[in-house]
This record gives C-alpha cells, structure tokens and sequence, in this order.
C-alpha cells in the first residue's frame, strides 16, 4: 500500500470541537504516520484537499448489515449465501455514505466480517456479536404463535438466537465467544420487529442477565442491551451492562445509573421515523406497525434527557430492510436536538471509545488507522453537509484505501 500525503486540508478535531486549518496529513501503511501545519518531506502521492474539510470516517454503532427486509421473521428461511450477497450490497453502500466501522447487533458474524477485512466485500470493517440472545417470546424470538422452531439451529441465518436460565445463557455466550464475537447482545425488553412480545416487557430474570455481563466479562467483552423502558434499562445497568441501545423510555435515574456505571447510550432515532413512513412497504408486518408510535416521539426526549444529563452517547440506526439508505438521517434528526459537534463526536471519536479502540479509530491523529473523509462544507455549521454523500462526500479512505475520491 502506498503512501498517501493529504494537504491543505481543514482538519475535523472531534474531541477539541474545531478545525485545525493549514493541515498535511501522511498516510504509510494503512495508518496516519503525521499531521502537521508544514508539508513534510515525501514521495507519497500527493492529494489536494483544496481547503476542504477532512474528517474522520463515520461509525455506525448499531446496525443489522444482514437485514435485508424489515420482516425480521423471514430471514431465518433464508439461504446463508442468499443472506450474504444480500449483505454486501447493504455494506457497499454504508461505505459509499463513509461509514468505516460499524458494530453488528445481531446476524453478522466471523465470515462477514472477515469478507470485509480480506476486502473481498467492500464495506465498513464489522464488530459483531453473531447472534442477539433473546428469552422464549422475546426480541430476538422471531418465531410466531405457530412456528415450533424446527431447524432452527446456530447456523440459521437471523437475528437472534432463543435461551432460557442461567445455564443455557452461559452456553450461549460461550458459543458466541467461540465464534469471535466482540460483545454479547441481549434483548432485555421488548421491541417493534418481534412478534409475540410487548414493548413495555423486561426480558431475562436479573440471573440471566448478570450471567452474561460475567461471560462476557471473562473474554474480556461487554454486555450491549435492546432495552426500552427505564424498568428494563435500569434493572440491565445495575446488572453491568455497558451499552444500552434505543432507550426511548429511560428516566433520570437511568442517566444516573449510566454516568454512575460508565455506561453508553446508543439512540436510534431514524429507525422509527423510517418505520412510520414506509415500514409496512420495507416488509414490516402489519401487526408490529402499531408498535412503532410506542416511542417515535419518545426517543428524541429520551436524547434530550441524556445530554443535559452528560451522557456519553454513539451514533446507531437499527435501519432495516430499503430504509438503510436513511443512514445519514440521524444526523439530521440528532441536530435538532442537540449541537452539530456533539454529534459528530457520536459518530467518531465516541464511537472508537466504545469499542475500546481510542486513539485507534475514528480521529485524525498519528497512529489511527487512515479512515478518512473530505467533504463539501462545513458540519459544524451546517449537519446537512453529511446528509448529501452523492454531492458533498469527495474522498473515501479506509485502512489507506481510496474507495472514492472526486477531488
């Protein structure tokens, strides 16, 4: 891999909060070897900025890259090669909107990911967890009144996997463990996709729960949570979860128990907005409709609540099926709420902090992996700059790679 020198650039500092002008940017090796104010000495090939914001690559803390339809259901019917082609093209295109990393809440696993890493499939590198793990009648749970589960097997393709006591989620956690998961996912309330349970549930006893905070703990992972209601969400922090997805219905003694425990909030505002404009056409049964207005508005209060509160959060989408081409709307729709820079550290630098790879990933310094952007304007003045990937994303790098550059 050749070296890439960047110059001339605006640098995006996500921690600081401000741009660093008159940057050079040195790409060896898949890594960024320096960033200074003077050109440094090189035979790198030589790129241009033009004065052009240069950011890190975005991070996508809760996707589903093989979801590709919002009937969660059918896709454990699915063949896996089916399932994966699907992927790749789902992963394609989070790249193309420069998204470098994402983290898998259920259906990705070894295979996908190390596709992705081999670039055999273009797309942002994967952290996974393989299968959600769900109770009986839980989030994960995808069978309905009818189905006995027959052939249901680690091997099928889906969302989640079904385990009940302490001792088949120990097995559970182990098994995933085995197969290089880099954290545990539980479903410890109920959702919108699942078709035999209620939103306002708590799912697994707190022994189940504090079972897997332990499992995972013992590999050196964490625990992330579906969790809706502060009951479930508060009951999965004091148990020693350390990421709780959605919360659309958390309290404030939920943005206590979360600064208390170091804990991250990972809101998915865009998945509902997505759901109530087109989730019956993206394949969402008609039944599960009616949930989604169960926390539409909630969520943005719940993100509110979270930052006055002084919360760490991640940018996630939970976007499912043709509505995954909504990405970027979380950008929009965060930026209503709270201020532009606040979510641009969500969907970088935090991101890298969540998944333990500060200083590795996600920032523009000496020895991160070289995922970077350029983009058309500035988002610190104006979010809408990342909405528009076709007109306004100039240059796409991942690990050093150009997977896109119009400069």
């Amino acid at each position: 891999m050749g070296s890439v020198l960047l110059t001339n650039a605006q640098v995006l500092d996500a921690r600081g909060g401000g741009l660093l002008p008159n940057r050079h940017v040195l790409i060896e090796s898949g890594k960024i070897a320096a960033v200074s104010e003077a050109a440094p000495p090189t035979h790198a090939n030589i790129i241009d900025v033009g004065g052009r914001v240069l950011m890190p690559g975005l991070c996508d803390a809760h996707v589903h890259v093989t979801a590709a339809t919002a009937n969660l259901s059918a896709i454990r019917h699915w063949s896996s090669a089916y399932v994966t082609a699907q992927a790749a093209v789902i992963l394609e295109d989070m790249l193309m909107r420069g998204f470098t990393t994402v983290r898998d809440g259920g259906g990705a696993d070894w295979g996908l990911a190390k596709a992705v890493d081999e670039d055999l499939i273009s797309g942002p590198r994967i952290f996974f967890c393989g299968h959600a793990l769900s109770q009986t009648g839980g989030h994960g749970d995808m069978r309905s009144s009818g189905d006995d589960g027959a052939g249901y097997s680690w091997l099928t393709p889906g969302l989640g996997w079904v385990c009940d006591g302490v001792s088949e989620l120990r097995r559970a956690c182990r098994e995933e463990v085995r197969r290089g998961a880099h954290h545990i996912k539980l479903m410890v309330s109920g959702g919108v996709a699942s078709p035999t349970d209620r939103i306002d549930s708590t799912q697994f006893s707190e022994e189940e729960i504090r079972a897997a905070v332990e499992e995972a703990e013992a590999a050196n992972l964490y625990v992330m949570a579906h969790a809706y209601t502060a009951r479930a969400i508060n009951r999965a922090l004091r148990c020693g979860v350390k990421t709780v997805e959605h919360g659309n219905l958390m309290d404030e003694e939920s943005v206590d128990l979360l600064l208390e425990n170091g804990a991250f909030l990972v809101p998915t505002l865009s998945i509902y907005q997505a759901l109530a404009d087109e989730g019956v056409e993206a394949g969402l049964p008609e039944a599960l409709y009616s949930k989604v207005f169960a926390v539409l508005d909630a969520g943005k209060r719940a993100l509110e609540m979270a930052h006055n509160g002084g919360v760490k959060m991640a940018y996630g989408t939970d976007l499912l099926g043709q509505m995954h081409r909504r990405q970027l709307d979380e950008f929009a729709i965060r930026g209503e709420i709270i201020p532009a820079i606040d979510v641009l550290r969500a969907a970088t630098c935090n991101g890298a902090d969540l998944l333990g790879k500060t200083g590795e990933l996600h920032e523009v310094i000496p020895d991160a992996l070289a995922d970077l952007l350029v983009v058309d304007g500035n988002p610190l003045e104006d979010l809408s700059v990342m909405t528009k990937p076709e007109s306004n994303l100039r240059l796409i790098m991942k690990a050093g790679k150009i997977y896109k550059n119009t400069l």
